[in-house]
């Protein structure tokens, strides 16, 4: 079930490819976290066996084969910031200018399938446009329930909120906010509770494989 032995299956499947290869993945990043690891592992995948196995798609076809394993994984294969609509298969580029994140590691494990099913999520949320989004507070839709059924991100949010605009990565139950700078990224992770374990980590523009494809 392993999403990386998934990518490679189907890539194989729907190219008729019959080399195989080795995959290890040294995971750094906390399992349940919200951050797309699993789905970022399987675009990665496709990238590298694609080129690997010079069967030579393209990035759209990768795309399309990434959706069949998750709507998190398009956008990894896209490659570069962007607004999404769909279920998250509709890309177009956004860039975003240069930050600095702190990024904490609440001591709790958040279902993905769990938070989707909860008969609290909202299912009417009011649709937004790419440009509202320079002016619009963000939101995370999922953040309230997890909140609700794990005060411990409640409580990672209003501590990292004090220097900054904290919210939950996607389904949780990581917490971010965004810096200008590093100095201030390092200075607010070191001002919290030695018992909060965080990073900071900058922010990407592109994919480090997006070369890898072509357009």
């Amino acid at each position: 079930q392993d999403l990386c032995v998934r990518a490679a299956r189907l890539l194989q499947k729907e190219t008729e490819c019959h080399l195989g290869v080795d995959i290890t993945v040294e995971k750094r990043i906390p399992m349940g976290g919200g951050l797309g690891g699993g789905s970022s592992d399987a675009a990665t995948t496709l990238i590298a066996l694609n080129r690997l196995w010079s069967l030579g798609l393209r990035r759209e076809q990768l795309m399309r084969l990434g959706l069949q394993l998750g709507a998190d994984v398009p956008v990894f294969v896209f490659g570069e910031n962007a607004f999404a609509e769909g279920v998250g298969e509709k890309l177009q580029a956004y860039p975003l200018p240069e930050a600095w994140y702190v990024v904490l590691f609440p001591p709790v494990h958040v279902p993905t399938a769990k938070i989707f099913t909860h008969p609290e999520l909202t299912r009417n949320s009011p649709s937004i446009i790419m440009r509202a989004l320079r002016t619009e507070p963000l939101r995370n839709d999922l953040q309230a329930v997890v909140c609700d059924l794990y005060p411990e991100v409640a409580e990672y949010i209003a501590a990292l909120g004090q220097y900054g605009k904290a919210m939950m990565t996607g389904s949780g139950a990581c917490v971010f906010a965004e810096f200008e700078s590093r100095s201030e990224a390092e200075t607010a992770l070191q001002a919290l509770p030695a018992a909060m374990q965080g990073v900071v980590a900058q922010g990407l523009a592109r994919h480090p494989l997006h070369d890898w494809v072509l357009e």
